[in-house]
């Protein structure tokens, strides 16, 4: 079978990429700017996105400006008036604790003549670890990688995160009182809660230590007893909402999943495929979404239902892995892996998942992409898919068949982008059960 490239693999990374152009700051930040301040104007911020979002305020701000932001390794970009720090993710180090430090300090003795503009991206969590009192920085790496291997969805992740941080959670917010603070958000979560991208630092918080309890306690997590006796004690509790200190504190969405999805929408429609937007806040196990997608593609390409093909599925959202294999995780190339498992080699059927900050999981790789043939390479290489899947091998397993996505950085982060494109190019055999 001769693929026809405008309906499927370049389809699909045309559709990546402009999904991801569609977040970038240069394009979001400009119009979401505040007016300028009678006092001074102070640049905060952390998350894969933030350097860049910096860049995107001094090139349209002709006014005095300082500032401080922190990003992930490789994310920097130059800057002259905005300082980029770069620390690790999605394990904090100590480049992220000494810069969420430094940042507190920056935001002490504000007026209420001054603004802070707090640039907020996914990936924030990590790069701001700073501890409540009686908390270390080892604490917090062993907190990150248990939470990132329980199978917890990121709304639970970052409660647990909030009641354990000194500057999550509406503190850093409160700590710029009175001043003004306007915080411009670029969403890599499901349903765009402020609370959760990247912790909510300068937003109002009305979970409790106790959420983050029975968090841990769903999960199993074996955490120090010191930590939990923060939580027990209620030591750990965020900024609620109605808090006098974030009376002046708004929150201004700039990039959201929904976007972008809407974007790689009409590079389908500009090619003569009807996109069907199925949710931009899907979560659940990466691998259950794989095999609901690919029976929802499998009943288009056989019957035309719901949709009539040719016809791309597209979701955002953040689906979870939980690691039991010896594998590198990655959720969007587990959701490949159960997809490609499910279809069984169909014809006609094409995939192309990635996270749109060009790391799925713990690796520089975005994702993957599959196709009818995905399968049949498989085995005569001697892979075994099922058993890739059953290790969370999926990065592995994609790499092995030279069918991994790489974007590198792309400086913005709205969260995953999945599509399944059915063609009208339904001649040639299955690859068959194996």
């Amino acid at each position: 079978m001769t693929r026809a490239p405008s309906l499927d693999a370049a389809l699909l990374r045309r559709m990546f990429d402009a999904a991801i152009a569609a977040a970038q700051p240069a394009l979001c930040v400009p119009p979401a700017l505040p007016e300028k301040p009678e006092g001074r104007l102070i640049v905060i911020g952390a998350g894969k996105a933030s350097a860049e979002m910096a860049r995107a305020v001094e090139a349209h701000w002709d006014g005095p400006l300082t500032g401080l932001v922190v990003t992930r390794y490789g994310y920097a970009v130059p800057c002259e008036r905005i300082e980029i720090v770069e620390a690790a993710h999605p394990v904090p180090d100590a480049a992220g604790l000494q810069a969420a430090r430094r940042m507190l300090d920056r935001v002490q003795g504000l007026s209420a003549d001054d603004t802070v503009l707090c640039l907020i991206s996914g990936g924030g969590s990590s790069l701001l670890p700073l501890p409540l009192d009686g908390i270390t920085l080892a604490d917090k790496q062993l907190i990150n990688q248990q939470l990132l291997r329980s199978g917890a969805s990121v709304g639970e992740m970052n409660c647990v995160r909030r009641h354990l941080s000194a500057i999550k959670g509406g503190r850093l917010a409160a700590a710029c009182h009175p001043a003004r603070v306007v915080t411009l958000l670029i969403s890599d979560v499901p349903g765009d809660d402020p609370r959760d991208i990247a912790s909510g630092p300068t937003v109002a918080d009305a979970s409790t230590c106790a959420d983050a309890l029975d968090i841990i306690r769903r999960y199993g997590l074996e955490l120090p007893d010191h930590v939990l006796e923060v939580l027990r004690r209620g030591r750990g509790e965020s900024v609620k909402p109605g808090d006098p200190r974030l009376a002046r504190a708004e929150v201004r969405l700039v990039a959201t999943p929904q976007m972008a999805l809407q974007a790689a929408a009409q590079v389908a429609l500009q090619a003569g495929v009807t996109p069907y937007i199925l949710g931009g806040s899907i979560e659940g196990e990466a691998r259950e979404v794989g095999k609901v997608m690919a029976a929802m593609a499998l009943q288009a390409v056989d019957h035309d239902q719901p949709f009539d093909k040719p016809c791309v599925l597209l979701s955002g959202g953040e689906t979870t892995v939980t690691v039991r294999g010896k594998g590198r995780g990655g959720r969007n190339v587990e959701f490949l892996l159960a997809c490609a498992l499910a279809l069984r080699g169909r014809a006609g059927i094409y995939g192309l998942a990635g996270d749109t900050d060009g790391v799925d999981g713990q690796e520089e790789i975005a994702g993957a992409a599959i196709a009818p043939d995905t399968l049949a390479r498989a085995w005569e290489q001697g892979l075994r898919p099922g058993d890739a899947l059953d290790d969370n091998d999926g990065h592995g397993f994609f790499q092995a068949l030279g069918d991994s996505v790489v974007t590198g950085p792309t400086l913005t982060n709205v969260n995953d982008f999945r599509a399944l494109l059915v063609t009208r190019d339904d001649d040639g055999d299955a690859a068959g059960e194996r």
